[in-house]
């Protein structure tokens, strides 16, 4: 049985698991590896389906005529018919972030290695939509994921403008050494 396991595309716990002498150390071990395994997959198809629906509707707007009206009107009945379908995650709104997640990130699922560049959860995505200035915005993406932000942590530092805040910081203290730059 192990030996199946193990040769399954779909074993990082079984590579991972390592028996001890300390049954309920191992049990927690097993329960928490699958606890962020199972995180990590939801979080990866949300982004992706997410990422998915922003294409399909910036395709769409472009065929309209008059793209700005069209646009909306295509947002709006297709924020009825799937809430009407599959629940509150398909407003207009949740529409309109799933549309400027493509734009903003049109290439994150499209790496050399084929492998995905989206690092964080839909919600820190979200907030990274709240900035304009993509090179704050893609600041703010490296920082939250090399530091571990937390969703809480990252909307604190958008909202009270981090980045620019430590920008100042830094012309201040270089200004007067401009060999420094």
């Amino acid at each position: 049985m192990r030996n199946k396991l193990e040769k399954s595309e779909y074993n990082y716990l079984m590579k991972n698991y390592s028996k001890t002498n300390d049954i309920l150390k191992d049990m927690r071990e097993i329960i928490e590896q699958s606890r962020d395994a199972a995180y990590k997959a939801v979080n990866s198809v949300l982004l992706q389906r997410n990422w998915l629906i922003g294409y399909r509707i910036a395709e769409e707007e472009l065929q309209g005529a008059d793209r700005a009206e069209y646009g909306a009107k295509i947002i709006a009945k297709l924020a009825k018919e799937l809430t009407a379908e599959y629940g509150k995650g398909f407003t207009k709104t949740n529409l309109y972030n799933f549309y400027s997640f493509y734009k903003a990130y049109p290439e994150i699922f499209h790496s050399v290695s084929g492998k995905s560049a989206a690092l964080l959860s839909w919600t820190h995505y979200r907030i990274l939509l709240q900035v304009n200035d993509k090179q704050a915005r893609d600041w703010y993406e490296q920082e939250a994921y090399n530091q571990t932000w937390s969703v809480r942590t990252l909307q604190r530092n958008v909202s009270s403008q981090y980045y620019y805040r430590m920008l100042q910081t830094q012309k201040k203290n270089y200004g007067a050494y401009p060999s420094l730059y």
